[in-house]
């Protein structure tokens, strides 16, 4: 791997109209040419706005040898995996799906601290052969902003010998929502969409069931016009815990009966609403309370 590079400009002024942002211009080089260093890459690619626009990048800078690889698991929602297939098929991306067997693992479904930990090592597992045919080393989305949170997926991502090209191009989570929109990416502005299991209270188990209920009901709720929002499963899959962005609080009041009706529909037994709003990572906030 790289070096890091150091933190772009970025009070850069913005180019003239018609012209590439200076600030965009300058990350995207440095990525190009981060990714030039690789022979070739196999891209853990789940369509979110991190990997998309590492798998198009990857695709500009080594053609043929940079292929995209969706896992698909229980815990991706369908919706995910269909937006992921659209988005390589409108850039002629090299693009596979495989199987992935984290839910078989009793150290992943039993959901302690290290769930993720699991969870990518099952992702390596079915992404080695395919690095290896290729001669190629395995790039992950993670970005600058990714390094400071509880992400232990990225010791199992150390131990395989990954490779973080946003990191060492010097990415934040803003920056790649920047470039990708002066790329005109679809998604530039797309919410984060983490697997399904981060939405079970560490300690309960991830069954298959509990994450269709949270797909489900995650669903409805973006009918009802909550584009932004979690379903957090707690007390055995039995109780919902519903984040939407604060400004969205009272109309999810408003509507309370359909949201419950949505939620108890999806094969929940509680609805709850959380009044703090939406945050990422809010059940990391138990992880005091687990084993070490």
């Amino acid at each position: 791997m790289s070096d890091r590079a150091a933190p772009a400009d970025r009070t850069t002024a913005n180019a003239p109209d018609g012209a590439p942002d200076q600030l965009t211009a300058q990350l995207m080089a440095r990525l190009t040419s981060r990714l030039r260093e690789e022979s070739a890459l196999v891209v853990a690619y789940s369509g979110g706005a991190d990997s998309a626009l590492l798998a198009f990048a990857a695709a500009r800078a080594l053609g043929t040898r940079a292929l995209a690889v969706t896992a698909v698991s229980p815990s991706l929602a369908a919706s995910e995996r269909a937006a992921a297939r659209d988005f390589a098929r409108r850039h002629a991306l090299a693009h596979l799906e495989v199987r992935t067997d984290e839910a078989d693992r009793p150290e992943y479904a039993a959901n302690g601290r290290d769930r993720c930990y699991h969870c990518k090592s099952a992702l390596f597992d079915a992404l080695a052969p395919l690095a290896a045919a290729m001669d190629a080393r395995i790039a992950l989305g993670t970005n600058l902003d990714d390094l400071g949170d509880h992400r232990p997926g990225q010791r199992a991502a150390a131990e395989r010998g990954a490779v973080v090209p946003l990191v060492d191009a010097g990415f934040t989570k803003a920056d790649v929502r920047a470039v990708s929109r002066e790329l005109g990416l679809v998604t530039a502005d797309k919410p984060a969409a983490p697997c399904l299991a981060s939405r079970v209270s560490y300690g309960d188990p991830v069954t298959p069931q509990v994450l269709r209920r949270i797909e489900t009901a995650e669903a409805a709720l973006r009918d009802l016009g909550f584009p932004v929002c979690r379903v957090r499963a707690h007390a055995g899959g039995t109780l919902a815990r519903i984040e939407v962005p604060q400004a969205e609080i009272p109309r999810a009041c408003e509507l309370r009966e359909r949201v419950d009706a949505a939620v108890r529909g999806a094969g929940f037994t509680f609805c709850s609403l959380d009044l703090s709003g939406f945050a990422s990572g809010r059940l990391n906030a138990l992880l005091p309370l687990l084993p070490s």
